[in-house]
């Protein structure tokens, strides 16, 4: 018996995920799941080459349900991708960033080893994290759907054309817009596509949607931050602008936008669909060391607070 014995966690059963062709991400998968085995738990993965001897392999649909824990190393994209396929598991993620300081991924590669001992050992923070249903549908016909922790996106699918679509909440009718898209964002996402379209920070805490235009052609077209509890549907127009002074054209059937979540499409909005946008009924719940800080991941990503010498805030 060790002299110092660990004491008991209630993650005895680890999940291990990565991008299997990122050879660096898989020696970081690989080292994990050695130090895991060593510890003495079960470790399960879904892919990946030359893990070690141990390891259970799982396909991917039945990957999160064996699982008191997720571990996903390779950076915010990893994070968003374990997080949308573990939801309904009620499974918590842990994010290992093998490049720079993630907005979700916020375990540095080079610490991992450390940071997951401590985890394990019970010292730990946890949060819920909003998530979003997108549904697309075609009258009354459910076309395709997706879970979105970051943001829905309808975004124009032809270059060079602004879209013309609606935005109604709650089933009213709240503005038409005409530019390249628009942005639906849990506060989560309020940091990715939305923020470099003008949108604001929203705390994670907050429960919000963040409504923002891309690109809007009125420059009285802003950001919208309304409840969670709300319901977002969006939809194009089904006559579209030409030359001033000239008659509205039909929008050609064949005319699309791509619906995307957490930047993977989903499917097409066309004349006749629309997409309805929801908070979910599950969350993630994120696993964060005991020392972690939001206001410090942000003023590291966005380098606020700066004084030129030790990276705090000024004195004075």
């Amino acid at each position: 018996m060790p002299a110092n014995p660990r004491p008991r966690t209630a993650f005895r059963r680890i999940g291990v995920t990565g991008n299997p062709k990122d050879r660096r991400v898989m020696a970081g998968v690989a080292q994990l799941c050695a130090h895991l085995l060593a510890r003495g738990l079960t470790v399960y993965a879904a892919a990946g080459p030359r893990l070690p001897d141990g390891v259970r392999r799982l396909d991917e649909p039945g990957f999160a349900a064996r699982c008191d824990l997720v571990i996903a190393v390779g950076g915010d994209g990893s994070m968003l991708y374990a997080a949308r396929r573990i939801a309904r598991y009620r499974v918590p993620v842990l994010g290992i960033n093998r490049g720079r300081l993630g907005f979700l991924a916020d375990v540095a590669q080079d610490e991992m080893l450390a940071r997951v001992d401590d985890i394990l050992d019970g010292h730990y923070r946890s949060e819920e994290r909003l998530l979003l249903d997108a549904v697309l549908v075609e009258g009354r016909r459910r076309v395709a759907s997706g879970i979105a922790l970051n943001d829905v996106v309808v975004k124009r699918h032809a270059t060079g054309r602004m879209l013309e679509y609606e935005t109604l909440v709650d089933g009213r009718y709240v503005n038409t817009h005409l530019g390249d898209g628009f942005i639906v964002a849990t506060p989560t996402g309020s940091t990715a596509y939305a923020l470099s379209c003008g949108g604001p920070i929203v705390e994670p805490g907050l429960d919000a949607l963040v409504l923002t235009p891309i690109c809007p052609h009125t420059l009285s077209d802003r950001p919208l931050l309304i409840p969670a509890t709300r319901t977002v549907e969006v939809r194009l127009r089904d006559t579209t602008p030409t030359s001033p002074g000239e008659p509205r054209r039909p929008v050609p059937a064949g005319e699309r936008a791509e619906v995307s979540v957490d930047g993977e499409t989903v499917g097409r909005l066309g004349p006749g669909f629309s997409v309805r946008i929801r908070a979910a009924r599950q969350r993630v719940t994120l696993v964060h060391p005991l020392d972690h800080d939001y206001f410090g991941v942000l003023r590291s990503k966005l380098r606020w607070g700066r004084d030129g010498s030790d990276g705090g805030p000024a004195a004075g």
